[in-house]
């Protein structure tokens, strides 16, 4: 099968933010598919003549880091296809994006269990990390490396007769690598043991954000809608929205309740180079700036109050959009689907203003 196409070409509506009950529906219908992706990977074990517990394990892991969270990442290359397309997908048209939405969300569940781990983290998505379980502990390293296998046999038994079959393996070990060089910084520029300031910048905030969240999470998504429907690959727009994104996420842990955002803010006791502290670095006077030395990243609750009292929000949505506006919107060479402003608005729109 060849890239997807269409024959006619609708004028690209205005977007709307859908309805509560057609997001309930459309993540229904997502979540159909991840059972039938899981279940091919059971299979694949049994073919393996892994034992029953083994099996079991494994179906365990998946069903508690996989599909629990928000899934707008996988929903997201759903999305970009039906906007490229500018109509509603077939059944098999869906199925292929949904696929390839779901192996975002098996890369983010490998970050994720293997973040929790490095982070020493207690909760995730309003449960105990997947490492915190008693029967689990550090087997969470071997479960973290198979979910990021089961991405490459998921592509492979739904993919390999397409010719952008080599696209989508280089884009996903790419992506994977750039993601785990962003860890490699954060966790050398911020370790949890060792506070030093001075490594702080927004430059190297920003450096973190593109390459551990920026790219696996707004461009991936996007370059994988692209390639299903014979578009070349841009990060011009997806980058900032991952940098927005993040700037959004770093506020977060820092204001929001554990009931907002389904886990316990630690950055500020865990040395995170966030961006809100180095938003206040690079405004802080002598004296904000000798309190942020003497309290940030210590295990110290009112040590993390007094950074908090130092701290302060600021916003990029305006930049955003006018990049958005700069796209031009040019159709396929496959075929009929189009290269539309609204799936980036979209991407935008769903984390303006956001809570958790």
């Amino acid at each position: 099968m060849a890239p997807i196409a269409t024959s006619t070409v609708p004028e690209p509506a205005a977007v709307a933010p859908a309805p509560a009950k057609d997001k309930a529906a459309a993540r229904k219908r997502f979540e159909d598919v991840y059972t039938i992706v899981r279940d091919d990977l059971l299979a694949d074990f049994r073919k393996h003549n892994m034992p029953e517990e083994a099996i079991d394990y494994y179906r365990r892991s998946m069903d508690y880091n996989v599909p629990g969270g928000k899934l707008n990442r996988g929903l997201s290359v759903v999305d970009s296809v039906a906007i490229f397309m500018g109509r509603e997908l077939t059944d098999a048209e869906y199925f292929k994006a949904a696929v390839l939405g779901w192996s975002v969300e098996w890369l983010q569940a490998y970050f994720l269990v293997s973040d929790d781990i490095m982070d020493s983290s207690v909760t995730r998505r309003g449960q105990p990390c997947w490492y915190k379980l008693k029967d689990v502990g550090l087997m969470a390293i071997n479960d973290a490396l198979i979910l990021e296998g089961a991405i490459y046999q998921m592509i492979r038994k739904h993919f390999r007769s397409e010719p952008y079959y080599v696209d989508l393996l280089d884009l996903m070990h790419e992506v994977s690598y750039q993601t785990e060089m962003g860890q490699l910084v954060d966790l050398i520029t911020a370790p949890e043991d060792h506070v030093d300031l001075s490594k702080f910048s927004l430059d190297r905030h920003k450096t973190i954000v593109i390459y551990k969240t920026a790219i696996y999470s707004f461009y991936l998504p996007v370059a994988l809608a692209m390639l299903l429907c014979g578009f070349p690959l841009a990060l011009d727009i997806l980058v900032p929205l991952g940098e927005y994104f993040q700037i959004q996420d770093d506020y977060l842990d820092y204001a929001g309740t554990p009931e907002q955002i389904g886990k316990i803010g630690t950055d500020i006791l865990d040395n995170k180079c966030s961006w809100v502290v180095n938003t206040a670095l690079a405004r802080a006077t002598p004296a904000q700036r000798t309190i942020l030395d003497a309290n940030y990243g210590r295990k110290d609750p009112d040590a993390e109050a007094r950074v908090k009292a130092v701290f302060a929000e600021a916003d990029a949505y305006a930049r955003i959009n006018a990049l958005i506006d700069a796209v031009p919107e040019a159709s396929s060479p496959c075929g009929g689907a189009v290269l539309r402003r609204s799936v980036f608005r979209v991407f935008l729109e769903k984390i303006y203003k956001r809570t958790k």
